[in-house]
């Protein structure tokens, strides 16, 4: 039988998430939203692809109610990912979006656990790591099944400004980005190798520092250009690679946000790391060898999001 994926949210991410995985073909996928119809009608024309892409998987779509009605449709998938929420506006913080998107992931989470008691849950809504603590707490989960995705697209913008820097494929850099998603997160350049050779060999400080620095604003350089709406074609392929490593049981060691208990000096709060990936979720939290400076600094990040934690009181 093949696997059920299940998208809470049909807006630009949950749709372009949804397309990734039916083309992948491993699993059904289900599509839900509380705009009426817009699930429905993204599920149909997405499934009319499948004589011309060439994949079997069945793609359906669902209208749900912010009370949390309508779930039935998403009933025993295997990963439920929630992108739903309100996206960034140009001036808008992450943790802006805080005090909305608390409201709406509870009910949703609330929803998705009554239907798939057995799903694993990734997080993407922001700011994602408060929203995935919020998630892990509401759903009564162990945390292996409760994960945020930041990291896997912090790291493939990180990437992606050093290739362009460097005219180089993205595919030889070898990089990591820990902490959580926003402008504390934590790019490790003295970690970072390009074809082997190590990227302070190939850039100067200041230049680094800059791509550093671009890659905490990222996000917000895309909503900047967009103006009414945040980047949705890097956050879905990072999403898509999440499944990937779930459904197939790949075993992948990808940075995502997940729950540390003493790892990086860090109890009991979810934060970006490096984690290994498979069919029970999160096997493994993989504990890098940092400097000093780097783990002030992702500590410094976690306790950016303990600051959320708390004023969200849960």
């Amino acid at each position: 039988m093949r696997k059920r994926v299940s998208i809470i949210g049909a807006g630009q991410t949950g749709a372009s998430t949804a397309q990734r995985i039916a083309e992948r073909g491993y699993a059904d996928v289900v599509l839900t939203d509380v705009v009426e119809g817009l699930a429905e009608g993204k599920a149909l024309d997405l499934q009319e692809s499948a004589p011309v892409v060439g994949f079997d998987a069945r793609v359906s779509g669902a209208t749900t109610t912010p009370e949390g009605a309508g779930y039935e449709a998403t009933a025993d998938s295997d990963v439920v990912i929630i992108t739903s929420g309100v996206p960034r506006k140009p001036g808008m913080s992450r943790d802006d979006l805080l005090a909305i998107n608390q409201k709406i992931i509870t009910t949703v989470v609330q929803a998705v656990v009554a239907s798939s008691p057995n799903c694993i849950l990734v997080v993407l809504t922001n700011p994602v790591d408060a929203m995935t603590q919020l998630a892990f707490r509401v759903s009564g989960f162990p945390s292996n099944r409760v994960i945020g995705q930041a990291g896997i697209l912090d790291t493939a913008r990180y990437k992606t400004f050093i290739a362009l820097e460097l005219g180089v494929s993205f595919k030889d850099i070898s990089a990591y980005v820990l902490g959580g998603h926003g402008d504390s997160m934590v790019p490790l350049p003295g970690s970072t190798f390009v074809g082997g050779r190590p990227l302070r060999s190939l850039l100067t400080p200041e230049r680094i520092e800059q791509i550093v620095e671009r890659t905490r604003r990222g996000g917000e350089e895309i909503v900047r250009y967009l103006k009414t709406g945040s980047a949705f074609y890097a956050p879905s392929a990072a999403l898509a690679e999440m499944v990937d490593a779930i459904i197939m049981d790949q075993k992948r060691v990808l940075p995502c946000c997940a729950y540390l208990q003493g790892q990086y000096g860090i109890n009991d709060l979810y934060v970006g790391v490096p984690v290994k990936l498979g069919a029970t979720g999160i096997e493994q939290i993989v504990e890098l060898e940092l400097s000093h400076t780097e783990l002030l600094a992702l500590q410094g990040s976690a306790d950016a999001v303990r600051a959320l934690i708390e004023t969200m009181r849960i």
